[in-house]
C-alpha cells in the first residue's frame, strides 16, 4: 500500500487510528494547544474535527444554534463518544465558539456529572507581538505542562526531544506542500495528508509522510484552474472536493487544518521557544488583524501560483467578510466571497459565483 493510501485512510477514521495507536489519546480542539507537551508526557493528542453530516442537536442543546457549527459538531462528537477514550480534553482560546465549548464541558463536568467526561482544560495563548506576552504564553505553557504531569512529568529533556520531534514533522508536511505546488497532490489529497497527520504519534506520522515524499515521482500530475482558499477553517474534505470536481484546483489556504498547521518550527528545543512558537503562529482570521492577513494571504497566494481567490465564509463565522476587501486589494486577483455556506458545503448559488470567474475570462 502507497504511503499517499496508508494516510488518506487514515484521514477517513482518524479517531479510529488514534486509539488504535496504542496511546492514552488526549482531545485537542484548536490549533493552539501545544501539542509537544502532550506528546512528551507519553499522550497521543487527536485534533478533533466535525462531522458536518452528522445531527448535532445535542451539541446544540448545550452551545445553542448561534454558536459555529463546527464547535456544536465537535460538543456532540464528544457526548456521543465518537471520539473513542478520550484520557482529557485540551481547548484552545483561539476563538469565541472554541472558548465556549470549553465553558459548556466545564459546566457538564458541574452539573451534569452523570456523563463521565475526561478532564478538561482550556490553554490560553495570545498572538500580540510583546514581550509581555511572550511572558504571559510561556506562563500558561508552564501551567499546561504541570497539568499534564498527573500522568506523566514532563522533564526538561523529555520536552526538548517531543519539540524536536514535532518540528521533524512540521519540516516533512512543508515538503509536502512543495509537491501540491508543483501539481503532484490536488488539494483535497493534501488536506487529508495534513488531518491525517493530526491523529497518530508523531513518529508514525513523520514516517508516512517521509514515505509519501520518496514516493512522489510516481504520483500522477493534477491540474485545474489554480485557487487559493481563505476564511473560514477546513476540518473535512467537501468543499475542497466539490471545487476540485468542477474544474479547479486548490493550490494554497491559509486556515489551520492546512499550511498554516505546520508553517513555524521552534527556534530552540525549549519552554521559551515554544511559547514564541504558539505566539507568533498565524495570522488566523478570528484572532488577526485584517492588514496582518491581507499580507499573509497575499504572500501565500503568490507562492502557490493562486489564480483565483475564494474566501469561503461559514454560517457563524462572521470574520471572513471583513478580511476580504483588503486581502482581494492585496492580492490583485479575481475573487469571489461565499458567504453563509452551510458547514462543510459549498452552495450552487457560491459554485456559480466561482465559475464566473473563469468563464469570463479572466483564469485559464
Amino acid at each position: 500500500m502507497s504511503a499517499l493510501t496508508e494516510l488518506l485512510a487514515v484521514a477517513e477514521d482518524r479517531a479510529g487510528s488514534a486509539q488504535g495507536a496504542g496511546l492514552p489519546v488526549v482531545g485537542c480542539v484548536g490549533a493552539d494547544v501545544p501539542v509537544e507537551l502532550i506528546t512528551a508526557a507519553g499522550l497521543l493528542p487527536l485534533r478533533l474535527a466535525g462531522q458536518p453530516e452528522r445531527d448535532h442537536a445535542l451539541g446544540d442543546r448545550y452551545l445553542g444554534v448561534g454558536v459555529d457549527p463546527v464547535a456544536r459538531s465537535v460538543l456532540t462528537g464528544i457526548l456521543a463518544g465518537d471520539y473513542g477514550n478520550l484520557e482529557a480534553i485540551v481547548v484552545s482560546r483561539d476563538c469565541e465558539a472554541s472558548l465556549r465549548l470549553f465553558y459548556a464541558l466545564r459546566e457538564l463536568h458541574r452539573v451534569e456529572p452523570e456523563t463521565a467526561l475526561p478532564p478538561v482544560y482550556l490553554v490560553d495563548v495570545l498572538h500580540l507581538p510583546h514581550h509581555t506576552t511572550t511572558r504571559y504564553v510561556q506562563a500558561r505553557i508552564g501551567q499546561l505542562r504541570d497539568w499534564l504531569g498527573r500522568w506523566r512529568r514532563i522533564g526538561d529533556d523529555d520536552l526538548a526531544a517531543a519539540i524536536e520531534a514535532h518540528d521533524a514533522l512540521r519540516q516533512a508536511l512543508g515538503r509536502v506542500a512543495v509537491l501540491r505546488r508543483e501539481n503532484r497532490l490536488t488539494g483535497t489529497q493534501f488536506l487529508g495528508v495534513v488531518a491525517a497527520a493530526t491523529a497518530l504519534p508523531v513518529a508514525t506520522a513523520t514516517d508516512l509522510v517521509e514515505r509519501l515524499l520518496a514516493e512522489a515521482p510516481a504520483l500522477p500530475e493534477a491540474g485545474g484552474t489554480r485557487v487559493f482558499l481563505t476564511g473560514s477553517s477546513h476540518d473535512g474534505p467537501a468543499v475542497y472536493e466539490r471545487l476540485e470536481d468542477n474544474g479547479f484546483f486548490v493550490a494554497g489556504e491559509d486556515h489551520d487544518w492546512g499550511e498554516a498547521l505546520f508553517a513555524r518550527t521552534c527556534a530552540a528545543p525549549t519552554e521559551l521557544a515554544l511559547a514564541e512558537r504558539y505566539q507568533y503562529n498565524g495570522p488566523a482570521a478570528p484572532r488577526a488583524s485584517i492588514r496582518q492577513r491581507a499580507t499573509h494571504t497575499a504572500e501565500a497566494a503568490r507562492a502557490c501560483g493562486a489564480e483565483v481567490l475564494v474566501s469561503y465564509a461559514r454560517a457563524g463565522d462572521d470574520a471572513p467578510p471583513w478580511d476580504f476587501p483588503d486581502q482581494r486589494a492585496a492580492t490583485g486577483l479575481p475573487a469571489v466571497l461565499a458567504e453563509r455556506q452551510p458547514y462543510g458545503e459549498l452552495t450552487d448559488d457560491a459554485l456559480a459565483a466561482i465559475r464566473e470567474l473563469t468563464t469570463a475570462g479572466v483564469a485559464r
